[in-house]
């Protein structure tokens, strides 16, 4: 038997063996260099006496547990608040920059740009020192007007994306511009899209630790609240350790949500084959059998 050569792609040439052995080589020294890399953190955590159990007996009372389970129950109710504002303020932004009438799109486009230039913890702090807002509405709106100019872009580039053939046949078919966004342009562009959304939606998430620097007691605010009133040295890095996989744990949890969607649409009936039963013998015209060749 001889071996088949791999097939090549569009996107890049197939690796030949040496290329393949290069790879595994670079692959084995990568390895090796982030091994290392832990090692000499556990080996720093440990020389400096981190998992001790005095360090970590504070986590065990009930007052700081309650005041970490607040503050990630404050983290998620901005991030709930923020996400579904954003979501809908990008989409009124996008439907604005592709709208037909010209002051709607420039005005829009003004606004994107305008949101998406300026730093995120600026907007924050200017809603909350000088239009004086509570903590909360201060940090959601901050959020809000970022992230939903960000999105909007996302949504305007996925419905540009879709083919143009398909906005031609729509329109073609008699289909006003509300009926070719709703039933054509944007189901299509939604899988184009999904990743970039639950991109942007965990910057949302992770940017709620900026609530800690106006007094919003979210997640952070909590832990650094904690490792304050800890009388060892370097009280922040237990902190962090219980902190950051947590924070990392619901990014990752956004990611989950994001594939389960993705396959479920996939799986949506819309997009499925339709099935089709094979022939069956019978009459093929109305009234009579199977036409015949006619007679000389």
């Amino acid at each position: 038997m001889t071996a088949t050569a791999p097939e090549s792609t569009a996107l890049y040439d197939v690796p030949g063996p040496r290329t393949r052995q290069r790879h595994r080589l670079y692959a084995a020294v990568s390895t090796a260099l982030i091994l290392a890399l832990v090692g000499w953190i556990l080996y720093l955590l440990f020389d400096t006496g981190q998992f001790t159990y005095t360090k970590w007996m504070p986590f065990e009372y009930k007052g700081i547990q309650e005041l970490l389970l607040r503050g990630l129950g404050n983290t998620l109710k901005a991030f709930a608040m923020a996400a579904m504002l954003s979501l809908a303020l990008g989409t009124v932004l996008a439907t604005g920059r592709l709208s037909d009438h010209r002051p709607v799109r420039w005005v829009s486009t003004l606004v994107v740009e305008f949101f998406r230039a300026m730093p995120v913890l600026v907007m924050i702090f200017f809603i909350f020192v000088a239009l004086k807002v509570q903590p909360l509405p201060a940090l959601v709106a901050g959020l809000t007007l970022y992230n939903g100019s960000v999105l909007a872009e996302v949504f305007r580039s996925g419905v540009n994306s879709v083919e143009r053939g398909q906005r031609e046949a729509a329109f073609a078919l008699g289909m006003r511009k509300t009926q070719v966004m709703t039933y054509v342009l944007v189901p299509q562009a939604v899988r184009a899209m999904l990743p970039a959304i639950i991109s942007q939606l965990v910057v949302a998430l992770k940017d709620t630790s900026l609530g800690y620097l106006i007094t919003y007691e979210e997640f952070l605010h909590a832990g650094k609240l904690i490792a304050s009133n800890l009388d060892y040295d370097l009280p922040f890095i237990p902190v962090v350790m219980v902190i950051s996989p947590i924070y990392i744990g619901m990014c990752m949890l956004l990611s989950w949500f994001a594939q389960w969607v993705s396959r479920r649409e996939q799986r949506s009936p819309k997009t499925e084959a339709v099935h089709v039963a094979p022939a069956e013998p019978g009459t093929l015209l109305p009234g009579g059998g199977p036409p015949t060749a006619p007679r000389l």
